[in-house]
């Protein structure tokens, strides 16, 4: 009774198989057939009537039949398959005349595109790039640059302490100790990178970048500092702006500077930039303090008319794209704001 039931199922399987006029109609009939609430599965729950000893033999007639559905079924999925898509190749066009898809074109970040105009204006005159740990030492970010521990200087930046011994660097000073202690001078250096100080508001980040040179050589002075920050200044913010050093401190320098250039918005006339002073802060400079040179080995402890000197220079990269660009806010180069980013191109 069942072997002959089983037999029909098949029959009415393959003839609905033949039927089908698309590939959805197609797939209903394997779910109603062969899907766990279809026919065949009806029909394997009814074998608990047969006689113990002839249900093996009745579940293999069962596989044989449905495996027959299912080479009919591929086989009918196959044809239905070409048959849509003749139809779809006669029916649908491409229209060559509408735009093509709009695909956004990524820009370098403002940030990227000024340490990189920095590096390729002193490029010219020697310099070359040198990078280093974000963590760095207690000793290459303080002490070996002349500010020993209680010294006050350190209340000027305020650090990140990871422990006793290490920090995040507050400044990229350290890079030159480790290129003056692996590499012989002369020498001519940049060093750009991420810093970090405990402060945070629209003109200061916890993180930023900066980029400083230095310069080790013979009978080096401030006229050459002079003539490189000048040299600089005309090159990224144009020609004809002056600069002017003012005299400041920085354990690492001696004698310090700050450095200020003619305002490149209103030209030294005075705007709201400048603070209508028509001058703008850019960074701070100085002649290496002995103490620095001696340890980082390139002197020795007692003085020499031998001794290398040396000069160096930083800028905050923050700042120089602020002033450049006129940014308001430093806290727009780290929104991802794709409106303010798109503006920027090289």
């Amino acid at each position: 009774m069942l072997k002959e039931k089983a037999k029909a199922i098949t029959e009415k399987a393959l003839e609905a198989i033949q039927q089908a006029s698309d590939s959805k109609s197609l797939y209903e009939v394997k779910v109603n057939f062969l899907g766990k609430q279809g026919e065949f599965s009806k029909l394997m729950k009814e074998t608990g009537k047969l006689p113990k000893e002839d249900r093996p033999a009745f579940g293999k007639e069962v596989n044989l039949l449905k495996k027959n559905i299912e080479e009919a079924y591929l086989a009918k999925e196959l044809d239905l398959a070409n048959v849509e898509l003749a139809l779809r190749l006669k029916t649908e066009k491409i229209d060559l005349t509408l735009p093509g898809v709009y695909r956004a074109v990524g820009r370098q970040h403002p940030l990227t595109l000024v340490i990189r105009e920095i590096v390729d204006i002193l490029s010219h005159i020697g310099f070359s790039v040198r990078t280093g740990p974000m963590i760095e030492e207690d000793w290459y970010n303080f002490e070996a640059l002349n500010i020993p521990k209680d010294h006050p200087a350190r209340d000027m930046q305020d650090t990140f302490y990871m422990d006793d011994t290490h920090v995040l660097r507050t400044h990229t000073s350290p890079i030159q100790i480790h290129t003056m202690e692996n590499e012989k001078p002369p020498l001519r250096v940049l060093a750009p990178g991420s810093v970090f100080r405990c402060d945070s508001d629209v003109t200061h980040s916890p993180n930023f970048y900066q980029i400083e040179g230095l310069c080790v050589d013979k009978k080096v002075s401030m006229a050459d500092l002079k003539g490189t920050i000048s040299y600089f200044v005309n090159a990224f913010f144009g020609q004809d702006l002056k600069t002017r050093f003012r005299p400041s401190f920085f354990p690492f320098t001696e004698p310090s500077a700050e450095v200020d250039c003619s305002c490149p918005i209103c030209k030294g006339k005075g705007c709201r930039v400048c603070s209508n002073t028509g001058w703008v802060e850019i960074g701070g400079c100085g002649l290496v303090n002995p103490k620095v040179l001696v340890h980082a080995k390139i002197n020795a402890a007692e003085r020499s008319d031998d001794d290398y000197q040396g000069y160096a220079f930083g800028f905050g990269i923050e700042r120089m794209a602020m002033i450049k660009y006129g940014i308001d806010d430093i806290r727009r180069f780290n929104e991802n704001d794709m409106r303010f980013l798109a503006q920027f191109k090289r």
